[in-house]
Order: C-alpha cells, then structure tokens, then sequence
C-alpha cells in the first residue's frame, strides 16, 4: 500500500484547470489504488509562510541547540517534510505564472529543502559536498498555462522556467523520477483549451493506467 501526496498550488477553486486535473489524477488513482492513502494540500487557498530569520537560524541550529522561537519557526517545515519523506507518490497541480512556479509553490520549496534532512551537507568533500536524502518517489506535475507550446520543441519551451526549476530543486533532494502533464492554451479558450485539455485528460488515463 503506497502513500500519495497530493499538492495544488493555484488560489482560484473550481476555475482552476490544474486543480481539476490533479484531482482527476488522484480520482483515477484511488480507483487503480484502492488501498493507498493520500494526504492533500491546497497550498494556492492556504499559503504556506515565506522563511523567517528564526527559520534560518534554526534550520542552521543542531536541533539540540534550538532555542524555542526557532523550534517555533520549523514546526510547519517539520510537518511538510515529514509528509514529504512519507510518501511514494508525489501529484501537483500548478499554473504557469509569468513563466515560472506561484510564489506559494516557491515559499513550500523553501521550506522543505533542509540540510541534514532533505540534503545532506559536507564541507570537506570540495567535489561533491551534497548529498540528496530523499529517495525513492515518483512526482507528477499537472501544469495549466494561459499560452501553449511550452512543451519540449515548443516555441514558448525557452520560456518555460517551471518545469527546469522543479527538476533542478527536487532533483537536489534526491526526486529525479519527474513527470509532467500539461493543459494550454486557457487565455485562447475555445477549441484550443478544450482539445488541451482532453489531452491532459487522455494522458493522466494512460499515466494511471501503466501504474497498475
């Protein structure tokens, strides 16, 4: 029995194209995975806070040497990460804003990546003095995005800073199985969105599918 996380970062609530999707995604998985739990998040309606200067110095503190402020400061981290490490199965549901993740998606990345918890840190080892400590998950990522073509090859690809960004920061904690699914075309509407989105639809299908 695996453990599903389930994350959306979007603030607008039925509108959301990424939150529908993600949710079909967690609907055809529960269904294909009858028996595994899924933990939720709706980061984007519920804002996770931006680190603190308690926050810094207490992640940079022997957890011995913490003062309670400090302690204070890294309870949510503590809480994000250990759901995090608790998982096997990572699903997000993130739009596409000005190129780039929703600062609220920046501010949970900021609190999850922890030396000595999510990486590990070595000053003496001058050639590889990190050393991911998260292992053995899988992330998908459901992107919505006003324009089209951000895909591989597309003509909006160089201007995709999202899909690169999540790859490099999960993937320095030790994520590298990253898949993403994307909808388009939502400033466009039309029959450019919908067939957009009957494709995500198509591929969540198939993604579940081969999970069996």
């Amino acid at each position: 029995m695996a453990k599903l996380l389930h994350i959306d970062a979007s603030p607008r609530g039925e509108r959301s194209h990424s939150k529908r999707l993600s949710a079909r995604f967690v609907g055809h998985w529960r269904d294909a995975h009858p028996g595994d739990s899924v933990t939720y998040r709706d980061i984007g309606r519920n804002p996770i806070p931006h680190v603190t200067e308690d926050w810094i110095a207490g992640a940079f503190t022997p957890p011995g040497e913490r003062t309670e402020a400090m302690r204070s400061a890294l309870a949510l981290s503590d809480e994000l990460v250990a759901e995090l490490l608790e998982a096997d199965v990572i699903v997000m549901g993130v739009p596409l804003y000005n190129f780039g993740m929703p600062s609220g998606l920046k501010a949970y990345v900021d609190q999850i990546v922890r030396v000595g918890v999510t990486f590990g840190f070595d000053p003496q080892n001058r050639t590889a003095p990190y050393e991911p400590l998260v292992h053995g998950k899988r992330m998908f990522v459901v992107v919505a995005s006003g324009d089209g073509g951000y895909g591989p090859g597309g003509p909006n690809e160089k201007h995709n800073h999202l899909d690169p960004h999540l790859r490099t920061v999960f993937g320095f904690i030790g994520v590298t199985d990253v898949t993403f699914v994307r909808a388009e075309n939502d400033e466009f509407g039309g029959t450019a969105l919908a067939d957009s989105l009957a494709a995500a639809q198509r591929e969540i299908g198939e993604i579940v599918g081969a999970s069996k």
